[in-house]
């Protein structure tokens, strides 16, 4: 069986960049990706996919992406599951980015950036010590 999934699109907003509690870097973000033909009225659409990326690759994306940024994806999609506060089962459905690459030359990101007010990408601070992991055992890690 396969499941594969190629995108093009844009970074709707900087990468959300968190490390786990030992300490492995997972970024998430969301890309427009322009729907190929015009609605009823004329206009392109586009939808917003959720992604998720671990390891050095998350922090990669954050260092030299942002909001914007056009990229490229490739990796799997997957459903997961949990039980929110209210007791309810919650079903999220988002691409595992194995791969990225930038579309954009630096040039064009520096413009995009002056032209959106930011004159650098969004730096990261360092993980803290215990504090802002999110709680995922390594089991539950895909690798």
């Amino acid at each position: 069986m396969i499941n594969r999934v190629v995108l093009i699109g844009r970074m709707t907003k900087d990468v959300e960049l968190r490390y786990t509690q030992s300490g492995t870097a997972v970024g998430s973000f969301t890309l427009a990706v322009n729907r190929s033909f015009k609605n009823s009225d004329g206009e392109r659409e586009a939808d917003f996919i959720n992604a998720v990326i671990w390891r050095k690759a998350a922090e990669n994306l954050a260092n030299f992406t942002g909001k914007g940024a056009m990229v490229a994806i490739e990796g799997r999609l997957q459903t997961r599951n949990y039980e929110n506060n209210q007791g309810q089962r919650v079903y999220v459905t988002e691409v595992v980015v194995d791969n990225f690459s930038l579309l954009e030359s630096k040039a064009e990101s520096d413009k995009r950036r002056a032209e959106n007010g930011t004159s650098q990408p969004a730096q990261q601070s360092p993980a803290p010590a215990n504090n802002g992991g999110i709680d995922i055992s390594d089991d539950d890690l895909p690798f």
